[in-house]
């Protein structure tokens, strides 16, 4: 049970990054942004099941079938990283403790924070239409702000970026925190939504149960196949 609830230490943040970055797949999320799509997933307004954002992490698609890990072990260790993750995120939020985002620095020790809002709207675009109620609510959709200023701070379209100069040291820290904050109005905000969705799905909204493969069962990046007819056969990069 300790392992399910309790934070990942720095080694554990660090072996997680590690896995991560296996992936050749130029879609694939870093640590930071994990941690933005896991913010926008358990603040959501629906249930997201695994099967349905493991491959995202990975950067995969239909037509993949393998993850960038050399064994089951590695992939069953990656797995249960991602739950505790999941889970800690889960239970800040739930238990009204201060949400405090995973950043990455830079080569400089500076966090920028756009990883991470890109990963929460990555997780925003898995539940596109339920999200927009709160998009067009001009009087809770303030939280937005913030995130979407780090998203789109180097938009390849000039037009969205929200401010022409760079962003200051001060400014960037005020978004950073007011991100954060978001993530718990948030997450204040869709609450009944949860409830309901969870009740449509018979499951509990929050807390992963620990992902456990064996051979047989359903491949967790969510072909429909067997493990052992999947990802389980492929020895990969």
């Amino acid at each position: 049970m300790h392992d399910l609830l309790h934070r990942l230490n720095d080694k554990e943040f660090d072996r997680l990054e590690e896995l991560l970055l296996r992936s050749d797949s130029e879609h694939a999320m870093n640590l930071e942004e994990v941690d933005g799509f896991f913010a926008a997933l358990v603040c959501g307004p629906e249930i997201v099941l695994p099967s349905e954002y493991l491959p995202e992490i990975w950067g995969m698609d239909s037509s993949d079938t393998d993850v960038p890990l050399d064994s089951m072990e590695e992939l069953q260790e990656c797995l249960d990283l991602l739950v505790r993750h999941w889970n800690n995120t889960a239970e800040t939020l739930s238990s009204g403790e201060i949400f405090l985002p995973t950043l990455l620095e830079d080569d400089d020790g500076i966090v920028h924070a756009n990883d991470w809002a890109q990963g929460f709207m990555r997780g925003v675009e898995m539940r596109n239409e339920a999200w927009w109620e709160l998009f067009d609510d001009e009087e809770h959709g303030g939280p937005l702000i913030p995130i979407l200023v780090l998203f789109h701070e180097h938009d390849p379209d000039l037009e969205l970026r929200p401010y022409e100069e760079p962003v200051s040291a001060e400014l960037r820290e005020k978004l950073i925190v007011g991100a954060a904050v978001a993530v718990r109005m948030i997450y204040e905000y869709f609450a009944s939504h949860r409830r309901t969705a969870a009740m449509a799905h018979d499951v509990i909204p929050g807390r992963r149960k620990p992902l456990k493969i064996g051979r047989n069962d359903s491949c967790p990046c969510g072909s429909g196949k067997k493990y052992k007819r999947c990802c389980g056969q492929a020895s990969v990069h």
